[in-house]
């Protein structure tokens, strides 16, 4: 997907949202200085770059899936 259609997304999901924690990150994101990859641990690092080589690979779950795994601390 073509990063306009990513900014789109983003937006119409934006607009449909009600958590007011959620809406309060966001906020906080968007006034963030720093760029977070600076801010993290080489292995950290490390494992982001193995998910994303994972998810090339497409040896991915569905969010659903994991959702439910992790569900009692969301």
């Amino acid at each position: 997907m073509d990063m306009q259609a990513e900014k789109l997304g983003l937006i119409q999901w934006l607009a449909q949202l009600t958590d007011e924690s959620m809406i309060a990150k966001i906020k906080a994101l968007r006034n963030e200085k720093a760029d977070w990859w600076d801010e993290i641990t080489v292995e950290e690092k490390a494992e982001i770059e193995e998910g994303l080589m994972q998810a090339d690979k497409g040896e991915v779950k569905p969010h659903s899936e994991i959702r439910k795994n992790y569900e009692k601390w969301l």
